[in-house]
């Protein structure tokens, strides 16, 4: 439901939405809420933000439902000229860190480091310190399978905590005996690839904070070099590109041509609706290695914004404060479906389907929700990693010269060679 009894006026002009909530109270304290609802998520903050103001008819909240690109182009700028909103649900975590009104003096910290400790240092672009966010949506990298293709070719699924390994058997197994095109595919992401090589040892910063590449980095490229060689992984992804572009493995997916696919819980509605009832699919734990299990995490969060005016700045730290608090944001992660920030979300579990979800869907989520509690433990420079204002710096090196070793155009020492010079060059 968009509106509520006397409460609520909507205006839409051009591409943006604007959904006013009125509080009734003479004096209250106005606050502006951007947020890109691509995905429907304006009516449930909207349902949130009626509740804070029945509790606070001092606090009167506006929502302005814009366009993604608005969230990622143009709320910079507008922040810059000092003209932005009071709150936002921003991607750009640490890119925004200047504008953001420190939490700390409105929230439990203590009880805040322990929840989201993993996520906090994203919003902190580096520097110590500081409470900047609710991170509303928590995004983990893994493996999606072909269950009907495992069934026809009479293969077992590895057990949780096999190995790259062991599964690079599996799906060569399911290869062979289906005639399928390739056995296993990963999108042509830096992103997707360091989960992988954070179990085989690659550690991605030095003892002074640089992002390095390493043995343990060289040890699953060497791997993925391999697959590529023997047809294991399709020549379509990440050789047949050139410098840093993205692509996915969806298609190759989708059409049963490869039975293991590399790629993250953003994708599980996706993966939902083009899928259908074509094959049984399943998210299953990302395979491990000697090191760990690692996947690489990333999402969302709401800010508040420092707008020069104490009492508007405090109101919307309040509402974030509010948001983030275990009731609030249990209640938010399972409506969004989304994979809790909160380390106790985590280890609890969310009733999706209750919320609403497929079964597959939530069994997906679920599935991803363990890998991110396992990786926080495990591969921890993953977090760090996620942080770093140079992470792009290390992804798009990554698939440019892995992609040329791949190709024959570099050994894979040369590659490394590229990787790290690129890394002094760019990411110090």
């Amino acid at each position: 439901m968009l509106t509520r009894r006397g409460a609520l006026r909507a205006v839409v002009a051009g591409s943006v939405s604007a959904l006013a909530l009125t509080a009734g109270a003479a004096q209250a304290v106005e606050l502006d809420l951007m947020i890109s609802d691509v995905d429907g998520k304006a009516a449930i903050i909207q349902e949130f933000a009626e509740r804070y103001q029945e509790q606070n008819p001092d606090v009167q909240i506006t929502l302005n439902a814009v366009g993604y690109n608005v969230i990622r182009e143009q709320l910079p700028i507008q922040l810059e000229a000092g003209t932005g909103p009071d709150l936002s649900f921003v991607t750009n975590l640490g890119g925004m860190h200047p504008y953001y009104v420190d939490l700390s003096p409105y929230v439990d910290a203590e009880a805040w480091e322990a929840a989201y400790g993993a996520v906090l240092p994203w919003y902190r672009a580096g520097n110590e310190g500081g409470i900047y966010g609710f991170h509303t949506e928590m995004t983990v990298t893994g493996p999606y399978v072909n269950l009907t293709m495992f069934e026809e070719a009479g293969v077992d699924l590895p057990e949780p905590g096999s190995t790259w390994e062991d599964w690079a058997e599996a799906t060569q197994a399911v290869m062979d005996e289906t005639g399928s095109y390739a056995g296993m595919v990963m999108d042509r992401s830096g992103h997707r690839f360091a989960g992988p090589a954070m179990s085989y040892g690659a550690k991605y910063f030095d003892d002074e904070g640089h992002l390095i590449v390493d043995e343990g980095f060289k040890a699953f490229a060497q791997m993925m070099l391999d697959w590529h060689e023997s047809g294991l992984m399709p020549a379509d992804i990440w050789p047949a590109a050139s410098g840093a572009k993205y692509t996915n493995g969806n298609e190759l997916f989708f059409n049963q041509e490869v039975p293991f696919y590399m790629s993250g819980s953003w994708n599980t509605s996706n993966v939902q609706s083009n899928v259908g009832d074509a094959f049984d699919w399943q998210v299953v734990p990302v395979p491990c290695g000697p090191d760990g299990c690692g996947v690489m995490p990333g999402g969302a969060g709401l800010v508040a914004f420092k707008s020069g005016d104490a009492e508007k700045e405090a109101a919307a730290a309040a509402f974030v404060g509010w948001m983030g608090e275990e009731e609030q944001a249990r209640e938010w992660y399972a409506r969004t479906f989304a994979i809790p920030a909160h380390a106790g979300l985590q280890k609890e579990g969310l009733d999706y389907e209750a919320a609403g979800a497929t079964e597959a869907v939530a069994n997906a989520l679920q599935a991803f929700t363990g890998m991110a509690s396992a990786a926080a433990e495990q591969t921890p420079q993953a977090y760090d990693l996620q942080g770093s204002q140079f992470g792009f710096v290390m992804y798009n090196a990554t698939v440019q010269y892995l992609s040329a070793a791949m190709n024959g155009e570099l050994s894979l020492d040369e590659a490394m060679a590229k990787i790290s010079e690129e890394l002094e060059t760019n990411a110090r």
